[in-house]
């Protein structure tokens, strides 16, 4: 990992460097890049350099700056800035869970090239099914009770819970575990994380109005979804496949909503072969 300072503050994110087309993977609420660890190297593998940011969504290890914007158009600006400070062009974006809505507000960025919706908020699923609403109830609390509260994620029949992480993955446990422990240790990250969080739910309609913006989305676009997704529903991959102009849905069996934890070479074989690689200028 290494890290650029921008306007929110210090952004971590990997870089496996080369000269193929560029990929960027966005991650989730209360999560970090690792989730696209055992994606990444099969995607190397394909041809691409990687970019994979963490965000500040309440996994991050830099607390950011007291006016940070760290809502959904917020996030998405972060990733606009981001790219330009890398001078990335022709970018295949790349969202799963929260990340997928930050894509959608980013996707019309000059600097990217394509689009790709991996199970994620869309619509009216903000918050997000019982995961969702179950976290930003815990939001409304003042930062040390939300931290107090959250120590309980130490333990795995908690994070397995379906307000935690139950319905989110099938196996990716250890990685949640590691997810926890900035804002289980910090309090500066407990206090973003509540920032985050009621920053993030308090425009619900947001999503609404970037789908309408998706309709003239006029790039490549791939929409891959958990075929049996109990956050995310599937109903909502195949209406963001229709609406947009050049998309194309793949639904993915086996997997809950964090498909690069559950199907990880599933995805990248998607992302590289079913999907063009091709840059976009």
């Amino acid at each position: 990992m290494t890290s650029v300072e921008l306007g929110v503050g210090t952004v971590e994110y990997r870089d496996t460097g080369g000269d193929g087309p560029v990929m960027v993977l966005l991650h989730g609420l209360l999560m970090d890049a690792s989730l696209w660890d055992a994606v990444v190297p099969l995607v190397v593998a394909g041809g691409f350099r990687v970019v994979a940011p963490t965000l500040p969504l309440g996994a991050h290890r830099h607390a950011v700056r007291a006016d940070a914007d760290l809502s959904l158009p917020g996030q998405a600006a972060i990733v606009g800035e981001l790219l330009e400070r890398l001078d990335l062009h022709g970018v295949t974006l790349v969202g799963n869970d929260t990340g997928g809505a930050v894509a959608q507000l980013a996707a019309g960025h000059p600097r990217v090239g394509r689009l790709v919706l991996v199970s994620c908020e869309a619509f009216d699923n903000l918050p997000p099914g019982l995961t969702g609403r179950a976290v930003a109830l815990l939001g409304r609390l003042p930062a040390g009770l939300f931290r107090a509260f959250m120590q309980q994620m130490r333990l795995r029949p908690m994070r397995r819970l379906p307000i935690a992480f139950g319905w989110l993955t099938r196996c990716g446990d250890a990685v949640t575990r590691g997810w926890m422990e900035p804002l289980l240790s910090t309090p500066g990250i407990a206090a973003d994380t509540v920032r985050v969080l009621r920053s993030i739910f308090r425009d619900r309609s947001v999503l609404v109005r970037a789908a309408s913006e998706l309709r003239g989305y006029d790039r490549p676009a791939l929409v891959v979804w958990a075929a049996q997704d109990r956050v995310m529903p599937p109903e909502h991959g195949r209406r963001l496949a229709e609406l947009l102009p050049q998309g194309r849905l793949v639904e993915v069996a086996d997997t809950d909503t964090l498909i690069p934890l559950d199907q990880p070479g599933r995805l990248a074989e998607l992302l590289t072969t079913d999907f063009s690689v091709v840059p976009a200028d």
